[in-house]
């Protein structure tokens, strides 16, 4: 996975795993996968959908092209049993923020081109591209799983329940997220991300409010010590 970064204080690279994780260990498990993948030598084949398949597919692109912006409290839970809260922002295109509570110390931006981990006590600061990452689906400019980056390999239909696996096209190495939204009306309400390790982190989101007015200055990270960063945003 192609990566720009920029790393002070006492760490390594363990980025995005809580994220991304939510977004793991969101979107630092799921980076985890993203950062130790390999790059396969032919792109995947598209899968073959049936009939209903691509309905599906066609209604969850509408809704996500549809989402400008959401508001959400939202919990995390790992299959080893790691557990943690926090709040969401998303303002599409390009813009999140996910925001832990203590003590959590982590605060996780995109900004529009990096997804952004800093992590407050061990003063690290990582960068990776957003548009690497299969996460970045959620807040692409337009969605398409037929034309874009993206691609959806399963289809899983439960009571009430839709789940859509989803990689990067060209790289299903980068990894997966699966999205999960309950059914008649389609609505997103969890994703779950598995690293490389095999542990899985999901995340459900509660009390989402959708269409609401958003500071942008949430979507901002002042990080004077990265001046690369800075000359690129």
């Amino acid at each position: 996975m192609r990566c720009s970064s920029a790393t002070t204080g006492k760490t390594s690279y363990k980025l995005f795993g809580a994220c991304i994780f939510l977004f793991a260990s969101l979107f630092v498990s799921i980076i985890s996968a993203f950062v130790s993948g390999l790059v396969l030598a032919d792109p995947p084949k598209r899968p073959a959908y049936s009939a209903t398949d691509t309905v599906d597919i066609k209604r969850v692109e509408a809704y996500l092209n549809n989402l400008k912006t959401l508001k959400a409290r939202f919990l995390q839970v790992t299959s080893t049993g790691g557990y943690s809260e926090g709040e969401l922002f998303i303002s599409r295109p390009g813009k999140m923020r996910i925001e832990y509570k203590p003590p959590v110390p982590i605060l996780i931006i995109a900004d529009g081109h990096w997804l952004i981990y800093n992590d407050k006590e061990l003063e690290q600061v990582n960068y990776v591209d957003l548009k690497s990452t299969p996460a970045g689906v959620l807040v692409a400019e337009k969605v398409s799983f037929t034309d874009g980056d993206y691609r959806v390999a399963k289809i899983q239909r439960r009571a009430n329940t839709l789940r859509l696996l989803v990689t990067k096209k060209e790289d299903e190495a980068e990894g997966a997220v699966t999205l999960i939204f309950s059914d008649s009306p389609l609505v997103l309400k969890k994703w779950a991300i598995t690293d490389a390790q095999g542990v899985q982190t999901t995340i459900s989101l509660l009390g989402t409010r959708f269409g609401v007015p958003l500071d942008p200055k949430l979507f901002e990270f002042d990080d004077p010590d990265n001046e690369i960063y800075r000359e690129d945003s």
